[in-house]
């Protein structure tokens, strides 16, 4: 059942920790006295944070597409500017958000921001659209990468039938979703692991690259900024391949609540996070202009392997593996993140209520993980999912922006509100404008995806008056939630949250 929404937690002396309003009554039971509380554990360390911040960022899209950026920007030294551009842009955004993160000590990341400064309606518009579109179609993709990447040595001479990548995609999600939901631990380590093999995908590229730079390949870096003319449509979209690349920066801060010391370990995986993956981005990008040049890299449809192929020899067949390794681990990072996502949402009422349950012993939030499931997998076999992320990718920087401004807001609204880590205000500033002017540019460069984009996101509005504002809905319609959400708690033995240990 969707219950009332709840109001903000900040109040004049700063954040009100404990004050969750709009939340009915426990349909389920409480912990037993003498048992272990039925809570989210604060189990992300500092080396967790930052598997989970890297294992999110890196994904498939360095190895295969980095042509999006030369593309739209003409030239290889424009094409490695943007990248650089975009990695200290989107350090700029993460160091917005540790300052958020750490004054506002709940988990749901931009959901949350955007309910404490903007209000319920704005939040809810923003958790409809990730839990019906974004969220599912983004996993979707990913995933389908991971699947063709995972097939691809089996399939050297000739083309991967669509149905098996599907049908294995299918397989790893599930995997993902069971591991995410069994325990936080294993998921935590896992993605340790993930993120070394990450790690290790791009030193193969690197070290190769800075072998061919000591022999003296470097005709393809000669008159860098010459070529094609970057046009005021294409840098805009360069930019939106870049920060695409570098997206992943602000999960930590939808899991606050689980962190170890947050007022430290948020702001310090956050800086480790964004120097390794800034210097990795731009270090693969040089390694690629070593053995590619730039005509090679815009026909290549997967950059990496290609470069591998013609250095590597028969090593070359790892890459295609460590690839789906990256994938896998942004499936899993994303899934581990957004549940939380979608927990605190339904904690405040904008949400049905049975997502903000926790089983009673594996002490994970189990609805909001599975919820994806479904919706990724009828996303996975519909249409055109690179479409529809273009028609909403304005729609992700749109409340980015707005959540950074929001904490240009609390500067001035609540100049008392405790502030462990505080970041110089031109940061926020700079970063929330460069978001903006990219949602602005991307209606003149492409009104027409941007257009249905805007739409889409409209229909949380009606949404929002419909099943959180209009409380008389009818008896029979209340009884039924009720008796749906019981009936799902003895399913998945879930039970909500003590009220005594929310933060």
């Amino acid at each position: 059942m969707v219950r009332k929404p709840a109001v903000a937690t900040i109040s004049k002396g700063g954040y009100l920790p404990g004050s969750t309003s709009g939340r009915l009554p426990s349909t389920g039971a409480r912990a037993a006295s003498g048992q272990e509380r039925v809570v989210l554990k604060k189990k992300i360390t500092l080396l967790r944070g930052v598997s989970i911040i890297i294992g999110t960022i890196i994904g498939a899209g360095i190895f295969i597409s980095p042509r999006g950026v030369l593309q739209n920007t003409g030239s290889v030294g424009l094409s490695l500017t943007v990248w650089t551009v975009c990695g200290l842009l989107s350090l700029f955004g993460a160091l917005s958000y540790a300052e958020l993160g750490t004054s506002i000590k709940k988990s749901g990341g931009h959901y949350t921001y955007i309910l404490e400064v903007f209000g319920p309606l704005l939040a809810f518009v923003r958790v409809w659209v990730e839990l019906l579109i974004i969220r599912p179609a983004a996993t979707a993709v990913i995933s389908l990468a991971f699947g063709r990447y995972i097939l691809e040595p089996f399939f050297i001479h000739c083309e991967i039938p669509e149905l098996a990548i599907k049908l294995i995609t299918a397989v790893g999600l599930t995997v993902v979703m069971v591991l995410n939901s069994t325990s936080v631990s294993w998921s935590a380590r896992i993605q340790i692991l993930l993120t070394f093999c990450k790690l290790m995908a791009i030193l193969i590229i690197i070290v190769p690259g800075v072998v061919q730079l000591i022999k003296g390949h470097t005709q393809h870096f000669k008159d860098a900024f010459s070529g094609r003319d970057a046009s005021i449509m294409g840098l805009p979209l360069a930019f939106y391949y870049g920060m695409y690349a570098y997206a992943g920066w602000f999960y930590l801060n939808f899991v606050t609540e689980e962190v170890e010391n947050p007022e430290k370990t948020i702001p310090l995986a956050i800086c480790i996070s964004m120097g390794i993956v800034t210097v990795g981005y731009v270090l693969t990008n040089v390694a690629y202009f070593t053995t590619l040049s730039p005509e090679d890299l815009l026909l290549s449809k997967a950059v990496a392997v290609t470069f591998s192929e013609r250095l590597l020899g028969n090593f070359s067949l790892a890459v295609p593996i460590f690839v789906a390794l990256s994938c896998f681990g942004s499936m899993n990072g994303g899934v581990f993140a957004v549940s939380r996502l979608f927990y605190v949402a339904s904690r405040e009422g904008h949400l049905p209520e049975i997502l903000s349950m926790i089983h009673i012993r594996k002490h994970t939030p189990l609805p909001a993980v599975i919820i994806l499931h479904p919706l990724t997998i009828i996303m996975l076999f519909s249409g055109d999912l690179y479409s529809l992320l273009n028609f909403l990718s304005f729609a992700r920087w749109l409340f980015i922006g707005l959540a950074v401004a929001g904490l240009i807001y609390l500067r001035y609204k609540r100049p008392d509100m405790h502030r462990p880590f505080k970041v110089p205000l031109f940061i926020p500033a700079l970063f929330s404008f460069t978001c903006l002017f990219m949602v602005v540019l991307s209606l003149y460069s492409d009104p027409f995806s941007t257009g249905i984009g805007c739409v889409i996101t409209l229909t949380g509005v009606p949404a929002y008056y419909l099943f959180i504002i209009w409380d008389k809905k009818p008896r029979w319609f209340r009884r039924a939630s009720d008796r749906i959400t019981r009936t799902l708690q003895i399913i998945l033995e879930v039970v909500p949250e003590e009220d005594s240990q929310k933060l």
